[in-house]
């Protein structure tokens, strides 16, 4: 499918095609799913920790005598039955860790690239230079392409210093690497901002 090119100023310069096989596939909603559960579960540090019964520090001292005062028996001022004392089964370090198969990660990627295209939510730039680090120059282009106010992804074909710094301080607006996106980034961004590099860096990606 082509597409139209953008100037840093709005104006069309051109056209690109996005393969088919990457941009008009069957959209696979179970595969993004599981791609965008398997993000947020690595998000999780999973250092909870909660102090059980043998971990909490004194009770070595039986409370009081077992008989004769007319109330529970206590061997331990640590029972999880006291305030202070140990937690029944409570939370333990583990990891949130989930595997994903290649292929199905690869589809999931597909799948939301292809929504986006199909939403028209996909706007691809000529590579953007800035000769100085200032936030105005990516204001003027998203607005000159009608993104002011969006949740944008930008991605970018290498590292650029300047886009980069120049764009980390503009609200919704996220900049990342093509070949480093993952399904939650793009499903969580309403508007993918390409640079015409990037485009590429994507084709390869998925050639590999």
């Amino acid at each position: 499918m082509n597409v139209d090119v953008f100037s840093k100023d709005g104006q069309v310069v051109g056209q690109i095609e996005l393969p088919d096989a990457i941009f008009n596939i069957e959209p696979h909603e179970h595969a993004m799913y599981l791609a965008v559960r398997q993000y947020l579960a690595h998000q999780r540090q999973g250092t909870h920790k909660a102090k059980e019964r043998s971990e909490v520090s004194g009770g070595g001292k039986k409370p009081w005598r077992q008989k004769g005062r007319g109330t529970a028996r206590a061997g331990s001022s640590r029972s999880p039955l006291w305030v202070g004392g140990g937690t029944v089964f409570g939370p333990r370090p583990h990891k949130y860790t989930l595997k994903l198969p290649k292929k199905v990660a690869r589809l999931a990627r597909k799948s939301a690239l292809t929504l986006r295209l199909r939403e028209n939510n996909i706007i691809v730039v000529e590579d953007l230079e800035f000769a100085t680090i200032k936030t105005k120059h990516m204001v003027n282009v998203l607005k000159a392409l009608g993104l002011s106010g969006e949740k944008v992804l930008q991605l970018l074909p290498k590292p650029n210093q300047n886009v980069y710094l120049s764009s980390r301080n503009i609200e919704h607006l996220t900049t990342q690497l093509a070949d480093k996106i993952s399904t939650y980034d793009i499903l969580c961004n309403k508007k993918l901002l390409l640079h015409k590099g990037a485009v590429e860096a994507i084709i390869q990606t998925f050639a590999e």
